[in-house]
């Protein structure tokens, strides 16, 4: 499988954000659907940045290598009219407000995308049209400032509501390359005239994000895995076929009352519609003899690819990692179930210290995600952490700098900021930065940026950021 699974938090809106992120990376996604709204991080409020960077660590601690950022909360914008402004309005203006503020948080996140629709249509056709024609263009200027890729839904009783106007508007607007598309499958039941499967194939490279759910002819309504008429293995069979590598997050907004059952029953259904790859052949494999991670480990890069999670906003794979680190992860995973504490630091030593640069930077990327480790395993992940950072490989840095990074103690983590500084890993890749960092580090920081002035040379920009905000 090529792409990742997530889930919408539209689908947990009774949820708090950090406990609806932490059950839908618990379920064993690996992505997510963030809808901006009122609780989930509302783009109005007052310490916004703040959120952002919280929602930015709580993912990369949690595992949740993919976002989307989704807009269609229904009272965000007005608290009489749902989904009001839109882009088709007298007066679109707070609509494109909002979706520049979506935008500005998309490239904050490193997300994919933002994904939005037209709106309802109250006007002439010809006059709707024309104002969503010029409401695109508008946040396509915001979106070509931030660099971030806007990929737009066809929604059932819309303006634009088949695959096929989302192209002609493409073209109508000369075919800018931070368009593209958003698919709900379906959507593609309910009024596509051909079915999920062929529409995925129609929107080929320009898919950018995909919301998973069934539907039946001719009605709106999100449906669990098998209560309509999606073929849901012909569906996913297309996407690999594509060779679609983005987010396919299940869109189940009116299921909120009982969103982790639900979500548990959706991703049965996913991974038992999904083809078997490799790589859960090789977790088979480790549940049943777990000394074979010796030999399944060197294989990974080979088997799957070692392309970065998120090229778009991460092409070197330093903040989010690499498809082969996320799979490394995952066989690390099914190992930690079936070993004791002291056979696992056993196991993540020996696995460290004959693998090559790849297979290092994997069983750092594995210790990100264990949530509670346990001694045995800290004390030799700490021990490897430290070995990396004394390494000039600024995949191996970044990666030792992520979530696992916590139990390093004040003096060496401080240090582990200022390798990645001086080494040219972006700060992003460091997990907890923004309430971790303190005074010391920022001295430090001042004194490596004084030495690098006196050099004639520059001083990176995420360090600078740093250092104005502790003033």
């Amino acid at each position: 499988m090529s792409f990742q699974l997530g889930y919408g938090t539209n689908g947990f809106s009774n949820h708090r954000l950090d406990d609806a992120l932490a059950v839908i990376a618990d379920l064993g996604y690996t992505g997510v659907a963030l809808t901006l709204d009122h609780d989930h991080l509302d783009p109005f409020a007052d310490d916004l940045a703040r959120q952002v960077d919280h929602v930015a660590s709580r993912l990369s601690a949690l595992g949740l290598n993919r976002v989307v950022i989704e807009t269609g909360a229904r009272y965000l914008l007005d608290p009489w009219r749902k989904h009001s402004p839109t882009l088709l309005s007298d007066d679109p203006a707070l609509r494109i407000d909002f979706l520049a503020k979506a935008l500005q948080i998309a490239g904050d996140l490193g997300a994919d995308c933002v994904s939005f629709w037209s709106g309802v249509s109250t006007v002439d056709k010809g006059v709707a049209w024309s104002r969503l024609r010029d409401g695109v263009a508008a946040v396509l200027e915001h979106a070509a400032r931030l660099n971030v890729r806007l990929a737009m839904e066809p929604e059932p009783g819309h303006l634009v509501q088949h695959l096929g106007q989302v192209l002609d508007l493409r073209k109508e607007l000369g075919e800018p390359e931070l368009f593209g598309v958003t698919l709900d499958v379906g959507h593609c039941v309910a009024v596509e005239p051909m079915n999920a499967a062929e529409c995925v194939r129609l929107a080929g490279p320009l898919l950018w994000n995909v919301q998973l759910d069934d539907m039946l002819p001719e009605v709106h309504e999100h449906l669990e895995f098998g209560d309509g008429q999606l073929d849901l293995p012909a569906t996913l069979a297309a996407l690999s076929e594509i060779g679609y590598t983005g987010l396919a997050a299940v869109e189940l907004p009116r299921h909120s009352h009982a969103a982790p059952d639900t979500a548990r029953r959706a991703f049965a259904a996913l991974t038992t519609a999904l083809p078997r790859t490799w790589l859960d052949k090789a977790e088979d494999r480790i549940r049943e003899k777990p000394s074979v991670i010796g030999s399944l480990f060197p294989a990974v890069g080979r088997e799957v690819g070692r392309a970065a999670l998120r090229p778009e906003t991460d092409p070197r794979g330093l903040v989010h990692g690499t498809v082969d680190d996320a799979a490394r992860s995952r066989l690390i995973g099914v190992l930690a179930g079936q070993l004791s504490p002291a056979d696992l630091a056993a196991e993540l030593r020996d696995l460290y210290r004959y693998g090559d640069d790849a297979e290092r930077r994997g069983v750092l990327r594995a210790l990100n995600g264990l949530e509670s480790p346990g001694a045995e395993v800290t004390d030799a992940g700490i021990k490897l952490v430290e070995d990396a950072l004394r390494a000039n490989d600024i995949r191996l840095v970044a990666a030792a700098m992520g979530a696992f990074a916590r139990f390093l103690d004040d003096h060496a983590w401080r240090h582990g900021v200022l390798k990645c500084v001086f080494v040219g890993v972006p700060l992003a890749a460091v997990a907890e930065l923004e309430t971790r960092a303190d005074d010391e580090l920022r001295r430090m920081l001042a004194d490596f940026a004084d030495e690098r002035r006196a050099a004639g040379r520059d001083v990176p920009a995420d360090a600078l950021s740093l250092l104005k905000e502790g003033r």
